[in-house]
Order: structure tokens, then sequence, then C-alpha cells
């Protein structure tokens, strides 16, 4: 069964750390891409980053207010790819998700197998 399962998340301060990880089960993680996800209260789900296969070269694509402070990367021994979020900021609270791109990240539209995703909040 293929499933998808993020953890990591909770209560950081402003300009904090925190890496999330979206744990695999039932295929191998490193022959697909992967995304992450974020959609807080009232706001739209918005795509955060995004990992191509490791056939594909693992190339990176992320939100452009994102750039700079959110690395995504992908460990295939753990069957793991995390995001690694720093300077995190009050409106980078959310719920945050992974999923399968249903093509390649860089015009990917539909995803697949979500988490069940992981709270992050960022607060003083």
């Amino acid at each position: 069964q293929v499933q998808l399962v993020e953890s990591g998340g909770g209560l950081v301060q402003p300009g904090g750390s925190l890496r999330l990880s979206c744990s695999a089960s039932g295929f191998n993680l490193d022959d697909y891409a992967i995304a992450w996800f974020r959609q807080a209260p009232g706001k739209e789900r918005e795509r955060v980053s995004c990992i191509s296969s490791s056939d594909a070269g693992s190339n990176t694509y992320y939100a452009d207010s994102l750039k700079g402070r959110f690395t995504i990367s992908r460990d295939n021994a753990k069957n793991t790819v995390y995001l690694q979020m720093h300077s995190l900021k009050p409106e980078d609270t959310a719920a945050y998700y992974c999923a399968f791109p249903l093509g390649p990240c860089s015009y990917a539209t539909e995803y697949d197998h979500w988490g069940q995703g992981t709270q992050v909040t960022v607060s003083s």
C-alpha cells in the first residue's frame, strides 16, 4: 500500500528552524518526485517545494517567496524527503503536506497520495 506520512511539525519561535519529514511506505521514494504543500486556515493550499526523482536529477523547485529559507532534499536510504525550514515567520504557520505530483515538478498540476499533514506553528 502506497502511503506518505509527514512528521516534524511543532511550535517554534519566529526566526527558528524546523525540519519536516515525508516518509514513504510501499514503494521506493527515489523513483518519484515529491512535493510539499501548506495550507493555513482560511487560505488556499500553496505548493511550497518539489523535488524530482533521483533519475531526473533530484532537481528542486521552490515557491518564489520561500527561496533561500526552505530546502527540500531526499534521503533514499531512509525513503524520506525532508523540508528544512529556516528563519521561520508567523505567516509560515500552516498544516504542511507531502504528495506525489502527477507529472514533472516543473509543470505538475495534479497531485495524489496526500499524507495526513503536520502542523507548523510559528509564534512567540
